[in-house]
């Protein structure tokens, strides 16, 4: 196939849509601190670098993955061993989530996210006719917990939740049966009520419980999620972007990453919103319709996957911000700042990508 007629077939709205999310977040950036002209520019070279990524790995055929299981499992063991790397790089903020080199930081949590679906999708597809064997379910478990593991002691709770979420969902897609999901939900029970008693520190118990009453702790574990209420409810209707007598300093801490919805939300309020849930309800519907027309299962399993991936960290990422959920500290997809989250999910549409144009050939 040529090179403009591969170009010709991918799915260009779905760029297209992106940009805008990006875009979005750029501009919610404007004016609200010292540094945002410095974050404005380095997330919209992170948005041209991520679509070149796009494009490249668009021509990589997936297919090399549904077929040898020794092609994702060498990228699943990378994942590993960056995240064993990050354990023993420098700490930020008490987080060694990090892999420091210089100027250059990564988080190969995200690689490990991506890797997973991989993964499972490799082993779900090799297996689906004898998913239902206990054997199964198990071996699947320890893929997801490996990561999950490492990502545990940085420590991340965010992303433990996102990968056992992908874990969780693939399972679903893959056909388990109702009794087995019923067992693993009880014992996901037990490990987290003997992980609430036995293994969380007191920080990070209040991190889980202020959500609740943030008022108990307005000036300490509340904090966070009580400006993040007050910024989104200042918002109102149309947001303060275009209102030159308001201030437009955040009113948010990390307003670029953790609380970039409560941000947006403040910058164009309710109607940005709703713009911003109809630009994801969009993308997620293009990467839908491309999943269903593909004719093999490691495909359909890939792209549920990452569905999975964009939908656990908007709806996480947004109920944090709405004083819905415990604070988690993870980026909002393609909104927050962030080259890592980014790149990555870049990635993974560029094999979305390829299965659209494998798929049309």
């Amino acid at each position: 196939m040529g090179f403009i007629s591969h170009l010709k077939k991918l799915d260009w709205w779905l760029v297209v849509i992106v940009a805008i999310i990006v875009g979005l977040g750029i501009a919610s950036f404007y004016n609200i601190g010292s540094r945002s002209p410095d974050f404005m520019q380095r997330q919209a070279m992170f948005l041209v670098f991520g679509i070149a990524v796009m494009l490249a790995v668009s021509f990589f055929d997936y297919r090399i993955l549904k077929n040898f299981s020794s092609a994702s499992i060498a990228f699943y063991l990378l994942a590993i061993v960056l995240l064993l790397f990050a354990l023993a790089s420098q700490e930020i903020r008490g987080v060694s989530s990090w892999i420091i080199f210089k100027n250059f930081t990564f988080e190969p949590v995200e690689l490990a996210k991506f890797s997973l679906i991989i993964l499972l999708a490799k082993y779900f597809s090799q297996k689906h006719v004898e998913i239902y064997h206990t054997r199964h379910i198990l071996a699947s478990a320890v893929y997801a917990l490996i990561p999950a593991a490492l990502t545990f002691t940085q420590p991340d709770l965010g992303s433990v939740i996102v990968l056992i979420s992908i874990w969780l969902a693939m399972l679903l897609f893959s056909g388990i049966k109702r009794n087995h999901l019923l067992v693993i939900l009880m014992v996901g029970i037990v490990i987290s009520t003997i992980g609430w008693f036995a293994v969380l520190k007191p920080y990070q118990k209040d991190r889980l419980t202020s959500f609740i009453n943030p008022y108990l702790d307005p000036r300490g574990s509340g904090y966070n999620i009580l400006q993040a209420k007050t910024s989104i409810g200042s918002g109102q209707w149309f947001g303060i972007a275009f209102n030159k007598k308001a201030s437009q300093r955040a009113l948010v801490p990390e307003p670029y990453n953790d609380f970039t919805f409560a941000n947006f939300a403040r910058k164009f309020g309710f109607a940005g919103i709703t713009v911003l849930i109809i630009m994801f309800l969009l993308l997620m519907f293009r990467i839908g319709s491309i999943a269903t027309r593909t004719d093999n299962n490691f495909a359909k399993l890939f792209s549920l996957g990452f569905l999975t991936l964009i939908f656990a960290h908007v709806s996480i990422n947004a109920g944090v911000n709405l004083g819905l959920l415990p604070i988690t500290g993870i980026p909002f997809s393609f909104l927050s700042y962030g080259g890592s989250h980014l790149v990555t999910l870049m990635m993974g549409l560029g094999i979305i990508q390829n299965i659209r144009v494998s798929s049309r050939n």
